[in-house]
């Protein structure tokens, strides 16, 4: 190396250096500033990201007990008195989807989907589960989003407005996507089947009939959707098959052999049975 590389090597070394070291940069050029404004930007957007995921936390746990509420009706002898206490702890679920609504402001809902959608649909499942019991129905798209309508106090509280129907005050309001409707409802499929086999444990042996054709029914919706629909529905149609195909053992089991077996066994044999369902479906 000769002295003109040897000079040319030690000034890029030094650029390099005063690069790294900020000696070179102007901090009021216009290209620094713009940077500073998209760092305030994508800092907000993370820090809002963290609250509606840990406020998607809290929706997806409450909503969960619900349902584990809501499976005690095949046990207790006052159906109203569950069945009120779940409406309490749908309330405060509802608050909650309100404060990511008033997260979510003007900002476009896909942006931070991912952030909620798992509470989202775990709240769907909840309340089409007390929906169904209750009324023996499954709630639509239209009657979930006309209870997710909020409106604020004087001391700018969030408050859910009683089934959607309330005055000019109303300044928020949560729309659930088609797909979280789907998949909420295919992952109450699941909830029916248990609650059909608790219910032959507690001698109810006309509830799994009522839940073959109500299921039935779901799984003809799905099927004309098919391929065509969103790819997280197609993947759920495949459990769904398998919560129906229980269900439909089980009510097969009850109309060949029911009085073969006491009533005090039939949750313990259907529950082995459904056992060796899944084991030979997944052989396949």
């Amino acid at each position: 190396m000769n002295k003109r590389e040897g000079d040319a090597c030690a000034r890029k070394r030094k650029t390099e250096f005063a690069l790294k070291s900020g000696e070179y940069v102007n901090k009021s050029s216009l290209v620094i500033e713009a940077f500073k404004v998209f760092q305030q930007e994508l800092d907000t957007r993370h820090d809002k990201y963290e609250r509606l995921v840990k406020l998607n936390r809290d929706i997806t746990i409450e909503s969960k007990r619900t349902i584990f509420l809501l499976h005690r009706v095949t046990s207790v002898p006052n159906i109203e008195e569950v069945l009120n206490e779940a409406d309490v702890r749908l309330d405060g679920v509802r608050l909650k989807i309100g404060h990511i609504a008033e997260e979510l402001g003007e900002d476009d809902l896909y942006q931070f989907h991912k952030a909620f959608m798992s509470g989202i649909q775990e709240y769907v499942e909840a309340v089409s589960f007390h929906h169904f019991i209750r009324h023996r129905t499954l709630i639509s798209l239209e009657e979930i989003n006309a209870r997710l309508v909020f409106m604020r106090d004087e001391k700018m509280e969030t408050k859910v407005c009683g089934k959607g129907l309330c005055s000019g005050a109303c300044v928020l309001t949560f729309q659930v996507t088609p797909t979280d409707y789907l998949l909420g409802v295919a992952d109450l499929t699941g909830e029916l089947m248990r609650m059909c086999i608790s219910s032959v444990g507690n001698g109810d042996v006309d509830t799994p009939f009522e839940l073959s054709n109500f299921l039935r029914q779901i799984h003809d919706g799905f099927s004309y959707i098919g391929n065509m629909g969103p790819y997280e529905v197609s993947k759920k149609l495949h459990t769904l098959r398998q919560s129906l195909g229980k269900v439909e053992d089980a009510c097969y089991t009850l109309r060949v052999r029911g009085s073969e077996i006491p009533k005090h066994m039939l949750a313990d044999v259907f529950s082995n049975r459904a056992t060796v369902f899944e084991e030979e479906d997944g052989a396949v």
